[in-house]
């Protein structure tokens, strides 16, 4: 296999790694904004408890108000009829009745104070959530909006990374795109890495020794038998040595006939 396979793949995990994430952010939008109309939605049915508790409140003052009328005038008809009592007991009847109407107005003015009282302060709440419930429309659509360009954005972006996709991969083996892509989004996009010193630089996991040689020669795509991702051979730095005599040549368990089994066991 050419050596430049290796960097097809270089450059097919960067426009992956960026398709991945944008494909992410776009499906993350509507659930930004499921949260924000929710919110909407429940200041709308407090608005709605609260409209109902100033309507019953109106309307209690309305009948507290008839009660109290009718209080006052069965007082005013009692007190009348002060005038043609002849007898004590007669007197203190009437007097009864008089207190008794007398306090019901004062129960019932009472209501109403406190009644109307009430009603001042629904009406503030009422007043707050309108205005409220007015910027959370307002901001809602001013999200929509943004949202609708990023999005345009971010799936134009995508279509031209989509596009160098196809440009990338004309050549490569199915199975091995199939598997690559895979690893891309589960590895949090890195799906090929260097082998170092007889380490796999994604998981850092020490590779078998006859591994390591036939990635180093670059002929096949070698899958980590830890984490799957795709190796190719990274020569060290002049500096460094290639000190493998911490390795044996015995390959650990179930390692051995790499390029039969399914690399990829993830998948």
């Amino acid at each position: 296999m050419k050596q430049d396979i290796f960097e097809k793949l270089k450059e097919l995990q960067d426009i992956l790694s960026q398709k991945y994430e944008i494909e992410r952010d776009i499906n993350e939008i509507p659930r930004a904004m499921v949260t924000k109309t929710e919110l909407l939605n429940r200041l709308k049915k407090t608005y709605i408890e609260k409209n109902d508790k100033v309507e019953g409140t109106k309307k209690r003052i309305g009948i507290l108000r008839i009660k109290l009328a009718d209080a006052e005038a069965l007082r005013e008809k009692y007190e009348k009829q002060m005038d043609e009592i002849k007898t004590q007991r007669e007197y203190e009847v009437l007097d009864k009745e008089i207190k008794d109407a007398t306090e019901k107005e004062q129960d019932y003015r009472k209501d109403i104070i406190k009644s109307e009282k009430d009603l001042v302060e629904f009406k503030y709440m009422l007043e707050r959530d309108e205005q409220l419930i007015k910027q959370q429309e307002d901001d809602l659509f001013s999200e929509e909006a943004k949202n609708k360009s990023e999005s345009e954005s971010k799936m134009q972006l995508l279509k031209d990374l989509e596009e160098q996709e196809k440009l990338t991969t004309p050549e490569m083996d199915e199975e091995i795109l199939f598997k690559f892509e895979r690893i891309i989004r589960s590895k949090s996009g890195i799906g090929i890495v260097p082998v170092k010193n007889a380490v796999c630089s994604g998981c850092h996991m020490i590779l078998p020794v006859q591994f390591v040689n036939e990635v180093r020669k670059g002929e096949e795509v070698h899958f980590c038998p830890y984490c799957s991702r795709i190796l190719y051979f990274e020569e060290l730095e002049a500096d460094d040595t290639f000190d493998m005599t911490f390795l044996s040549d015995d390959e650990p368990e179930g390692l051995a006939d790499l390029e039969d089994d399914d690399e990829d066991d993830d998948f």
